[in-house]
């Protein structure tokens, strides 16, 4: 999104969360809503992806922990998100959307405690482990070129054969169903303090993520309804829809929607 991302001192962002486990469609889910509602779209994952690649002084303190191979502390993670939220001069009207964070109590914590952001929902996309384990562990990869594929929504032209370029498909290990299994368990694990946080806040909505994207993505909506996250949505909409015109191309929502999970 083109918006810029700022806050004057006075006022906070406001935002909504998606959770949910891997396999959820979170990432899909977040890029609608934030189309459709005028919020910027917050990864925490491209966030640190970026900061590394600028070489930025958090990006540095970062990739000496994943040199080591060990996880960037939570501290890092949220003193990153809190300048992409502060700072960029002194727009007041901001509102976005986190794709998958906080995933731990700590982190929930931490985002709390920062004074210039106010949580307004958390959308929890459920989805039945053995869905998940169905959806993840259908994945391929090109050993040739590196295209992805998904057996379920996006399968090659030919069974084990890459479309671009001929190369052998394979499973990744983590995309076994005994590696995706023991994932999903230790996401329900670290994420059960996370879900309660917000359920005593009152904050907590749960959402069927089994069903198609469009109807996930129609029900996200309907538990967003009467929230007022971004003043200017209706501008950024409007101005969205004049670029997609001058493009030529087709609308973001059908686009996403035909790439099917992610």
């Amino acid at each position: 999104m083109s918006a810029s991302l700022s806050l004057s001192l006075h006022t906070r962002a406001r935002g909504i969360i998606l959770l949910g486990p891997p396999g959820a469609g979170k990432g899909t889910q977040a890029g609608l809503l934030a189309d459709h509602l005028g919020l910027e779209h917050i990864s925490t994952g491209e966030i640190l992806r970026e900061e590394v690649r600028r070489e930025t002084e958090l990006g540095r303190r970062a990739r000496e922990y994943m040199d080591r191979g060990e996880l960037v502390p939570d501290e890092l993670i949220i003193a990153m998100l809190r300048e992409r939220l502060e700072g960029h001069g002194d727009d007041s009207e901001f509102g976005f959307i986190l794709d998958g964070f906080p995933r731990t109590l700590a982190q929930a914590e931490a985002l709390e405690g920062l004074d210039s952001v106010s949580i307004e929902k958390v959308l929890n996309i459920r989805l039945p482990e053995e869905e998940v384990i169905r959806r993840l562990s259908a994945r391929r990869v090109c050993r040739g070129c590196g295209r992805n594929y998904n057996l379920l929504t996006s399968p090659p032209r030919s069974p084990g054969v890459c479309d671009s370029c001929g190369g052998e498909l394979f499973q990744r290990d983590d995309d076994r169903p005994e590696v995706i299994r023991r994932r999903y368990r230790v996401y329900e694990e670290e994420t059960a303090p996370v879900k309660e946080f917000y359920r005593r806040r009152g904050l907590l909505q749960e959402v069927d993520g089994a069903r198609p994207i469009e109807e996930v993505f129609q029900e996200a909506l309907r538990l967003l309804s009467g929230l007022s996250l971004n003043p200017r949505a209706e501008v950024l909409r409007k101005g969205k829809e004049k670029e997609k015109e001058k493009r030529g191309k087709g609308g973001v929502e059908s686009s996403r929607l035909s790439r099917g999970i992610i």
